[in-house]
């Protein structure tokens, strides 16, 4: 299982409206990632709009290319594209700047 941990830039002024729209994230999207094999999703925020967002699967890329393929993400995307800075939350095309893992303590 490998880990991945990324950066998005949500704009500012929009970041409550964000955040209410993942009251609650659709199931179907849920489910989704959930059999693409994508584990352990967590997301976090801070004030100004930045998103840090971890995740685990076998293979990530494959995961997220799968992903992409899901009406489920499809809707999603274009339902949440507004609130980003870069236009798309997408993980495979939004711009998200992924982090290098450099320490790990089990």
């Amino acid at each position: 299982m490998r880990r991945v941990c990324f950066l998005l830039q949500v704009k500012k002024e929009r970041l409550a409206d964000y955040l209410r729209a993942h009251e609650p994230v659709w199931p179907d999207m849920l489910s989704a990632m959930h059999e693409v094999g994508i584990r352990d999703y967590s997301m976090f925020y801070r004030d100004d709009g930045l998103l840090v967002g971890y995740f685990e699967a076998e293979n990530p890329e494959e995961s997220l290319s799968r992903l992409g393929e899901t009406d489920a993400n499809r809707r999603w995307q274009a339902h949440m594209a507004e609130f980003f800075e870069s236009g798309s939350g997408d993980l495979q095309r939004g711009g998200p700047q992924w982090l290098q893992q450099y320490f790990y303590m089990p």
